[in-house]
């Protein structure tokens, strides 16, 4: 059974950072109360370069400081304060798609002649991580308003736009970044024990 190293959680407490600050960012669309935010392409980035156990961590952390008060989300709000709000479902796709992105960014070959693989690897699961965050938004949007299905998955269609932009630079920088640095691939199995 591997132990969570050092090097591990500075990992997994600089990317649950680096997506809590980009909370910094949000704009407000619609009259749903979903704002377009840039948290999702931290997740997304997290997972990519850290894997499934390390990136989903990172996302665990993210959302469990907000649990006892941080703030933590768009608009400096703490998840605590989210969970009763329409937007719970998008935090739960948080979490799935974190776990999601990394599981498969762990398959992508390594070395730097399978760039172009990686990265088409990483655009695949960016994708995959955001349809998810959106089926968990639509299922928390019909909980939380009464929405139907139809209605409440149709209110994502002004962020598909952006969130292609934001996984294309995920990935771009995920792919650059194990470029540079491949030793980061070292994606052991943590446990903690």
């Amino acid at each position: 059974m591997n132990k969570v190293s050092v090097v591990d959680l500075a990992y997994i407490a600089t990317f649950a950072a680096l997506i809590i600050v980009l909370g910094a960012v949000a704009l407000p669309v619609g009259s749903l109360g979903v704002p377009i935010v840039l948290q999702n392409m931290g997740i997304a980035l997290a997972s990519m370069l850290l894997g499934c156990a390390r990136g989903g961590f990172a996302t665990t952390l993210f959302l469990g400081v907000g649990l006892v008060g941080v703030p933590n989300l768009a608009g400096w709000q703490p998840t605590l304060s989210a969970i009763a709000g329409p937007t719970v479902g998008y935090l739960v796709g948080y979490l799935i798609s974190a776990f999601l992105i990394g599981a498969i960014a762990d398959r992508a070959p390594q070395g730097a002649r399978h760039t172009r693989t990686r990265m088409f690897i990483f655009l695949l699961a960016g994708v995959l991580g955001v349809l998810t965050q959106y089926v968990c938004g639509s299922i928390g949007l019909m909980i939380r308003l009464g929405l139907d299905f139809p209605t409440s998955i149709a209110s994502n269609v002004p962020f598909i736009p952006g969130d292609l932009i934001k996984i294309a630079i995920a990935a771009t920088i995920a792919t650059a970044v194990l470029k540079a640095v491949p030793d980061l691939v070292h994606r052991p199995s943590p446990r903690v024990s």
